[in-house]
């Protein structure tokens, strides 16, 4: 309601919610006390003016065309009226028996004042024939049309404005998961008491009690949840891709979901935190209350001050082990997985809160590491072929994902948003964090670089869309969570996942991918490409009929005291040109040379162009470069 995009937290002590707020992550029980006109939304909507916003490049290019035409057209209307009308009162325009059409003294009142009105209706039928009056007409159909072919290709436009302005997008900030990659994660490595299980799901060597804490771990900290049939068949995990995958790799090594979950009691939850990149639970069984954390493996690691060995011992975690583990947590990431640790602590029950458990904050250091995990996302295919085709259309693809730096490079390079060959190293491969620290004048000088950004927050890629927009690039984004809303309305053109985004997200878009597929993020720009060149050639083929009519109008006007196309004539042919014209240029389908041109970008110039104005080229310094200069 305030326009700040920071959660608040709710509680018995400040229940109230506000209708239009969203729920970021949570649980609990709604009771509604009012609806419509009586919420603030409602009264907020009620008094909602029109948004005018920002104008999409094409408005802005398209303003200053017609508006150039129009000055133009009254400019040609004015001389030509001013030719007529001199000759007219001054005897030298002839009929065609050559008498001549006024005459001061003799000439009667009505035949004078008719003969200028003849004249006034040619200069205005100029002006009409001259302001390109169809163009709304095919802006809006090719919109239109853009719209439906492009639901064909997966791709549901929220705003109608958003299919030009993707075709003019400069740079994609692209997520990993789901979008560059499937979306189905297996895990296809583990580590655990201190050494790789070979199978990932032979835990032969884990002693009982270890198995215990770390089977406890998988089934309560989780949101996912696991259907046994009742007639032995195969179990129905259900859940995020990555609560699916542990799920089911805690069932090849021997979890009994039901069983477990029944032998001990869930005091309290820290739901999984975009921010620190993990998420909790405190469980109690019988005596004891273990705190259980799940996350990213090196920011869980951190927090570990010893690990489970082999006999279920607790032992310090020394330095050699802890580079262990982070060598062990490189090599995966290296092998392009997602690297997922499990911890505990014991909590005493004396220090658990009688009242308000809600707030209570659940020890996050002093931890016991019990294992890691690596969960495989592949790519999805045609990924690295799209990828290419937007590199070749002068579009820059960058990946901004919430993964392990190496995670992240090596998807990168599998995709080929990163060449093999070339610098993967900063300020090409940054980390969220080190991006945020940076002042607001550096990061506007590094945004132009970044290819790869990993283990990013929310606000890290809203910072880097701001970056890029202050720049001067048409910035489309991609997200699917609650938290990626500001970056999607903040950017240029939203695009949010249908499948596996949330309504906050899609809400915040302006096209939705149904198929949460970068292919179909593709397809868009060539439709946005096409709605471009079918208006250029609409105001082509309009401007061509403008000018020869005026021409020869103006020509004849001067030479003759008369114009060869009557206003009848000019309307009809304009009439034509503005409707038939525009339905036969509106609807012509994108070719495979629209993406081989560079960008338009914001200004109406490519942004090679632009930048050589500027001086400037984003990712290259000048002297390594001196043919921008």
């Amino acid at each position: 309601m305030t326009g700040e995009s920071k959660t608040v937290h709710k509680d018995q002590k400040a229940p109230f919610l506000m209708s239009g707020c969203k729920v970021a992550d949570g649980y609990g029980s709604m009771l509604v006390t009012g609806v419509g006109i009586n919420t603030e939304w409602g009264q907020l909507m009620a008094n909602l003016s029109e948004d005018n916003g920002e104008e999409t490049p094409l408005q802005v290019r398209l303003n200053g065309v017609a508006t150039f035409i129009g000055m133009v057209g009254l400019s040609v209307a004015g001389v030509v009226l001013g030719v007529l009308a001199i000759r007219y009162f001054t005897g030298h325009t002839k009929n065609p028996d050559g008498t001549v059409q006024f005459r001061a003294g003799t000439t009667g009142l009505k035949q004078g004042f008719m003969g200028a009105i003849r004249i006034l209706t040619i200069a205005v039928t100029i002006v009409v024939v001259a302001v390109p009056e169809g163009l709304p007409l095919a802006v809006t159909l090719t919109l239109a049309y853009s719209m439906r072919k492009m639901m064909r290709d997966k791709a549901l436009v929220r705003r109608l404005s958003s299919c030009e302005t993707m075709g003019s997008a400069t740079t994609i900030c692209s997520d990993k998961t789901g979008t560059l990659t499937l979306n189905k994660m297996t895990v296809v490595e583990a580590h655990f008491i201190g050494t790789r299980l070979d199978p990932c799901d032979d835990v032969r060597a884990i002693s009982s009690s270890s198995a215990a804490l770390l089977i406890e771990g998988i089934a309560q900290n989780t949101t996912g949840t696991v259907f046994l049939p009742e007639d032995g068949g195969a179990a129905d995990v259900t859940g995020s891709p990555t609560e699916k995958a542990i799920l089911s790799w805690g069932l090849k090594i021997g979890m009994d979901f039901n069983n477990v979950r029944s032998k001990s009691s869930v005091l309290h939850v820290f739901p999984f935190n975009s921010e620190k990149k993990r998420g909790g639970v405190a469980v109690q069984s019988d005596t004891e209350v273990h705190i259980h954390w799940k996350g990213a493996a090196e920011l869980v690691l951190s927090s570990c001050k010893s690990w489970l060995s082999l006999d279920g011992s607790v032992q310090p975690m020394g330095a050699q082990k802890r580079n262990e583990y982070k060598k062990s947590i490189e090599d995966m990431a290296k092998s392009s997985l997602r690297c997922v640790a499990f911890a505990y602590c014991l909590c005493d029950i004396e220090k658990i809160p009688k009242e308000d458990i809600a707030d209570w904050k659940l020890p996050e250091e002093d931890l016991t590491l019990l294992g890691i995990v690596g969960i495989k996302d592949p790519c999805r295919p045609g990924v690295r072929n799209a990828v290419q085709l937007c590199k070749n259309a002068g579009v820059k693809v960058r990946m901004v994902t919430g993964d392990n730096i190496e995670t992240a490079k090596a998807i990168a390079l599998e995709c080929g948003i990163l060449d093999a060959n070339g610098v993967i190293s900063e300020p090409f491969v940054i980390e969220g964090r080190a991006f945020r620290e940076m002042s607001e004048i550096a990061r506007g000088e590094i945004a132009d670089k970044i290819t790869v950004m990993g283990r990013s927050s929310p606000n890290d890629k809203l910072l880097l869309v701001q970056a890029l927009k202050r720049k001067g690039h048409v910035v489309a984004v991609t997200g699917d969570g609650t938290n990626d809303a500001p970056a999607l309305h903040e950017a240029d053109i939203g695009l949010a996942m249908g499948m596996s985004g949330t309504e906050v997200a899609k809400e915040s878009s302006d096209i939705i991918i149904l198929d949460d597929d970068f292919t179909s993020v593709v397809k868009v720009v060539r439709w946005g490409r096409s709605v471009y060149a079918n208006i250029q050639k609409f105001i082509q083929f309009q401007l061509t009929v403008n000018v020869a009519a005026l021409v020869i109008n103006v020509i004849a006007a001067v030479s003759s005291g008369d114009v060869p196309l009557n206003a009848v004539e000019l309307l009809w042919v304009n009439l034509i040109m503005d409707t038939l014209g525009a339905l036969a240029l509106a609807t012509e389908p994108p070719t495979d040379n629209l993406m081989k041109r560079q960008p338009v970008g914001r200004k109406g110039a490519t942004c090679d162009q632009y930048y050589v104005e500027k001086l400037v080229c984003p990712g290259h310094l000048p002297n390594s470069n001196p043919s921008y200069l």
